[in-house]
């Protein structure tokens, strides 16, 4: 299972900070994310999701105890 976490607006449209799912591969993940929290449906797209700290294919493997980072886009300076 992996572990998800939520950050910014991205938090604010899952209704909490973090989530444990089982997927097979990323695109499983989004599909499960997208269909238990809708508000995420249209923010999910721009952000950028890190496993392990890395950018992976959709149709990459989920290791076993991923940590998933979902981060919106954000402004600084």
């Amino acid at each position: 299972m992996a572990l998800v976490r939520f950050f910014a607006a991205a938090e604010e449209a899952a209704g909490a900070t973090q989530l444990t799912i089982a997927a097979p591969h990323l695109a499983a993940l989004r599909e499960t994310l997208r269909a238990r929290h809708p508000a995420l449906a249209t923010i999910l797209p721009k952000c950028a999701v890190l496993v392990d700290g890395a950018r992976l294919d959709d149709a990459a493997p989920l290791p076993d105890q991923a940590v998933v980072d979902v981060l919106p886009p954000f402004a600084g300076g």
